[in-house]
């Protein structure tokens, strides 16, 4: 029998952040990684490769980022709707991975659900979270620009990237045209400036790849080793969570159970408490798998919510427009970092909707075509296409919508008894569409981008609308919900699981709502708080 203080399981963006926090408090923690190790440096295969280094000389996601992404043939999931599911079952998980958008929620997202009805309350609010989004911001280093907004609250910010020509040339259009909305550089976790130990960024937009500068905030660069230096973590790599140990004479969670990934062994570890950080679904799954006397439909799950009101943001929607100016500048080098207009609709009584509720934001960025956007006839060769090959086309700005999806009781996942998978697992159902408000905001981001093109003196303006099924933003959040009510939500407002004390969960999956901003911040920076609750809980002999 194996014994600690702590077990995480799950070492990405939100795990590894419950392991160093608890192991600089100074339990004893074990974290659990269903994935292969990756170590800093050492593992990041493609980081220093060029173009002509890869066998087809063509730069795709195959060949530069597989070793991140899991192969959906080897552990497949069904989709009783169109559902993109991306995962990463490493050591560090998606923090190798992650888009690095680092944006708070404000009250206007935390009151919401009571304001307009939709789901339940947050059990928090602005004023709960604030402090902690401090502690993980001067952490984790995030380079941006204060703008003064109470929907988006201004940060611990680096020095942040600067806007290129076009970019600023659009947003003084905006200003020039509305009063409602700005354009700003992309808050990122991209280190402008040398933080902790950690980059530079080197600007070399490579980041999937895993960043040997440590240049970009991951667990692997960052919150892991932390944790290691204190000799307080034992990570192991391949270790499935196939159950949370319920024990009914004691009533209370006492360990889990862990299945080899490679030689199929099961083992039980013990602990007093345990944070699971396994992903939205990842952890939903665990939880209706982890069945008992108490728990017969799965661990905490009395209301019925686990695995319910699953969200995405609907991306990829909006428009791109030419400049006809600014023919005598360039830029030089690369830049981690786009632009962001962050959400105008309904804040006030000036920008409310009758068709939809909640909003969105823009992401985006200006750029310089270069010869492989340039149109050249089929037949052409020869002087004409070089010349056209050998200079730069017109400057292009690109928006694209990242919208608030509603959390509908109906979308969700479920297990699938009957198939399992090569670990005898049960096979994950995920169920999820965008619905009415949705789709009614989705057309609205693309009529706004369309008009911003337009009064900002655009050209060739050109309407984009993938219509990307859920997943596709990869920022699936809910199945686990925070709430103030045991019947209608799993967890309360430390992200503590209502009916089972020394459990905690901060991932995604304990999102109560979407906003429209990137959550990851939000996931972290609920790590930290609900591990100071967890300690002190223990230190009080309440756990």
């Amino acid at each position: 029998m194996e014994n600690y203080d702590a077990i995480v399981v799950g070492s990405g963006i939100s795990g590894g952040w419950a392991a160093k926090e608890l192991c600089q408090n100074g339990l004893k923690t074990l974290v659990l990684e269903r994935g292969p190790n990756v170590e800093h440096i050492k593992d990041y295969k493609t980081a220093m490769m060029n173009p002509w280094d890869f066998p087809h000389r063509i730069i795709t996601q195959e060949e530069t980022q597989k070793q991140f992404f899991v192969n959906d043939k080897e552990h497949p999931y069904i989709q009783d709707k169109p559902f993109k599911w991306a995962r990463g079952y490493q050591v560090g998980g998606r923090s190798l991975t992650w888009g690095r958008q680092s944006y708070r929620m404000s009250d206007l997202d935390f009151e919401a659900n009571a304001k307009d009805g939709h789901g339940v309350d947050w059990p928090i609010r602005y004023k709960d979270i604030a402090p902690w989004y401090d502690y993980v911001e001067t952490y984790i280093g995030v380079s941006g620009q204060p703008e003064g907004l109470p929907h988006l609250p201004d940060g611990k910010y680096l020095p942040p990237f600067e806007l290129n020509c076009v970019e600023q040339d659009f947003s003084k259009q905006l200003k020039k045209h509305y009063n409602d909305r700005i354009l700003t550089i992309a808050r990122v976790a991209n280190l402008s400036r040398g933080w902790d130990g950690r980059g530079p960024c080197q600007a070399r937009n490579l980041c999937e790849r895993g960043c040997p500068f440590g240049g970009y905030f991951s667990s692997n660069a960052a919150t892991l080793p932390a944790a290691a230096i204190t000799g307080n973590l034992t990570l192991i790599p391949n270790a499935i969570v196939t159950e949370i140990i319920y024990d009914d004479a004691k009533s209370k969670v006492t360990g889990v159970r862990v299945m080899d990934a490679e030689t199929k062994k099961v083992t039980e570890y013990y602990s007093k408490i345990i944070f699971i950080n396994a992903s939205t679904i990842g952890t939903a799954s665990i939880l209706l798998k982890s069945v008992s006397k108490r728990f017969p439909n799965g661990l905490g799950n009395s209301s019925g919510q686990v695995g319910r009101n699953l969200m995405d943001h609907f991306n990829f929607s909006g428009a791109t427009g030419e400049h006809e100016g600014l023919k005598d500048k360039y830029y030089s080098g690369r830049r981690p970092a786009g632009v962001y207009i962050p959400r105008f609709r309904n804040l006030n009584g000036q920008t409310q909707r009758k068709d939809y509720v909640r909003g969105f934001g823009y992401q985006g960025a200006g750029e310089r075509l270069g010869w492989k956007d340039v149109n050249c006839a089929d037949e052409e060769f020869g002087v004409s296409l070089k010349q056209k090959l050998s200079n730069p086309g017109p400057w292009q700005m690109t928006l694209g919508t990242y919208g608030e999806t509603l959390p509908y009781e109906k979308n969700g996942i479920y297990l699938d008894k009957n198939k399992v998978d090569n670990w005898s697992q049960p096979i994950i159902h995920i169920s999820m569409e965008f619905g009415e408000n949705e789709n009614a905001m989705r057309n609205d981001g693309i009529e706004s981008a369309l008009e911003m093109m337009d009064k900002a003196g655009m050209k060739n303006i050109k309407k984009v609308d993938f219509r990307n099924p859920p997943g596709s933003a990869v920022h699936e959040m809910g199945t686990v919900r925070m709430g103030r009510d045991p019947k209608t939500s799993v967890l309360n407002e430390h992200n503590q699981m209502h009916e089972a004390k020394n459990v905690f969960i901060t991932d995604g999956s304990c999102m109560t709502s979407a906003s429209c901003q990137n959550p990851s911040l939000t996931y972290m920076a609920l790590t930290a708080r609900a591990c100071n609750y967890a300690v002190s809980e223990l230190k009080k002999m309440n756990l």
